[in-house]
């Protein structure tokens, strides 16, 4: 459903959710190491959501990215939209570019109301929660 980009900024910003009680900003290779991906991948999609205030950055000797605790809750779909836009959420289930209301594919009645409900759990969903659920401590971030 979403893009390689938009999987590392979700894993990303959980993780730095997960830290934001530290005194501590992290670095790219550090972040890069604890979701599993490419450092130049994972530097790209950070400059995304700092732009976007998503995260905060410091650069310097001690800079890094980081959430701040004085950051507003951030839903999950503002991430995903910041990295793979609007469009993620009006895709074809089967990927066709021409599936709309006047022309559907064959699965477009019954994907539409799955894309729906995908929209809203992702903009019901805060970042706060995903990092403090212990089944996401479980599995993906291991630091």
């Amino acid at each position: 459903m979403f893009s390689k980009s938009c999987e590392y900024a979700l894993r990303a910003c959980i993780f730095l959710s997960q830290k934001q009680q530290e005194p501590k900003k992290w670095s790219i290779p550090e972040i890069a190491a604890a979701i599993d991906s490419p450092q130049p991948f994972t530097a790209k999609i950070l400059q995304t959501l700092a732009k976007q205030k998503i995260v905060s950055s410091t650069k310097g000797p001690n800079g890094g990215f980081y959430i701040s605790t004085t950051n507003k809750p951030v839903k999950l779909a503002t991430i995903i939209l910041a990295i793979d836009g609007e469009d993620v959420f009006k895709r074809c289930g089967l990927g066709l570019g021409n599936c709309n209301h006047h022309k559907p594919c064959p699965i477009h009645d019954a994907y539409k109301p799955i894309s729906d409900a995908n929209k809203k759990l992702f903009e019901t969903t805060y970042l706060h929660d995903l990092a403090t659920s212990d089944s996401v401590k479980r599995t993906f971030l291991k630091r």
